[in-house]
């Protein structure tokens, strides 16, 4: 399958923010073998930052293609920002409407197309008090389900330094060590015979959460927590 080609106006975005990554960070990158070269996947990544997008599209766009994300659609509707997620081909998600399903549709064309589909399974960036990777939901792992398309995870981490939870301008000096490890396809032949597809997209999940934890905890040199944060409790995954 060949790959689709890159919207115009992706290439333009590009050209401005790739001199950019180059001069404000400086970059770690492995596992780039893991990303398929002949077929559509989808990467599932831990979210940081506001602003850990950058870094993010800068490693898949150089080591397989440009991604095109599920993003909120309250920034589909803001004036600048709106037309450039357009530009780009980003897919918009209305959470907790109907139409929330056919950014799903969406994005499994993106895919029988040979794309690349970039979700993150947090749905907002965490929480976690230490940063690391919350309660997953569920819409990477069905997917994947439903095309069998490969479900690369992506840890990342460095980004935050950029612009922590909470800041409104980013910190461009010194330059920020970002790092970014893409995992092998996370192996849900298992669950794809389950005929509870509910059940089997909670189990998946859950292990796409664990591996994203642990490849973070590898980045940090840390060892992440037992179980994830909680966000649906803590009412912070609006």
């Amino acid at each position: 399958m060949s790959k689709p080609p890159v919207p115009f106006g992706y290439k333009v975005v590009i050209a401005i923010l790739a001199p950019l990554a180059f001069l404000l960070t400086r970059r770690t990158w492995r596992g780039r073998e893991n990303l398929p070269q002949d077929e559509g996947f989808i990467v599932a990544a831990n979210h940081i930052s506001s602003l850990d997008f950058l870094p993010l599209a800068h490693f898949l766009a150089w080591s397989a293609r440009p991604p095109q994300a599920l993003a909120k659609q309250s920034l589909f509707d803001m004036p600048v920002v709106g037309t450039a997620m357009r530009a780009m081909g980003m897919i918009p998600v209305r959470r907790g409407t109907a139409s929330a399903a056919r950014a799903l549709d969406g994005a499994a064309k993106v895919l029988e197309e040979g794309g690349l589909v970039l979700i993150y399974p947090e749905g907002t960036v965490t929480r976690d008090p230490q940063l690391w990777p919350m309660r997953g939901r569920p819409g990477a792992v069905k997917l994947a389900l439903e095309t069998g398309a490969p479900l690369v995870p992506v840890a990342q981490w460095g980004a935050q330094r950029m612009l922590p939870r909470g800041r409104k301008c980013p910190r461009l000096c010194p330059r920020c060590k970002v790092s970014l490890v893409a995992g092998p396809a996370l192996d849900l032949s298992d669950l794809a015979v389950w005929e509870d597809r509910g059940a089997a997209v909670r189990v998946g999940a859950e292990r796409l959460m664990r591996a994203l934890a642990e490849m973070v905890g590898e980045l940090r040199g840390e060892t992440p927590p037992p179980e994830p944060y909680n966000q649906f409790a803590a009412g912070a995954g609006r």
